[in-house]
């Protein structure tokens, strides 16, 4: 009997450790997706916890220092826009108004400093249009085995 007790505490035990872990440790891991309409909303709690800011790059704002691998530019929802420094190269496809994931913190200066860049886009591929097929090889010289 005692060694029943035992088990069940031991797997009590366990189980409550798993709960507190899972309770109160991922709060302080999550990252939250926010528009900068809801990280203004925020106020003083915006600056302690690392954020997901979605937006699109506002037309015009974006300023890259190729020299010094700063990017600067303004990210809106279409109600407030808050402007973002990253440091590193841009993904290839970024450029004004698209759709932009940035990951990091809001400065007390009032910026958001990016630690992660990331351009949402369409996963269909469109082929070029009209006759524009780029030039096409072929894999072989013809069969005769001699190789290129």
């Amino acid at each position: 009997m005692s060694r029943r007790l035992g088990t069940i505490a031991g797997v009590m035990v366990v189980a409550g450790a798993l709960a507190y872990l899972v309770a109160g440790g991922i709060g302080d891991n999550l990252v939250y997706f926010m528009t900068p309409t809801e990280v203004l909303a925020k106020g003083e709690a915006a600056y302690e916890t690392p954020l997901r800011l979605m937006g699109q790059v506002e037309p015009g704002t974006v300023d890259w220092r190729a020299e010094d691998l700063t990017l600067r530019f303004t990210i809106t929802d279409d109600r407030h826009a808050l402007p973002v420094l990253s440091e590193g190269a841009p993904p290839q496809m970024f450029q004004d108004g698209i759709d932009v994931i940035v990951e990091g913190r809001m400065e007390r200066e009032g910026f958001f400093r990016a630690t992660s860049l990331m351009v949402k886009h369409s996963n269909e591929y469109a082929p070029p249009e009209g006759d524009d097929h780029p030039p096409v090889q072929p894999l072989t010289d013809g069969g005769d085995g001699d190789g290129p």
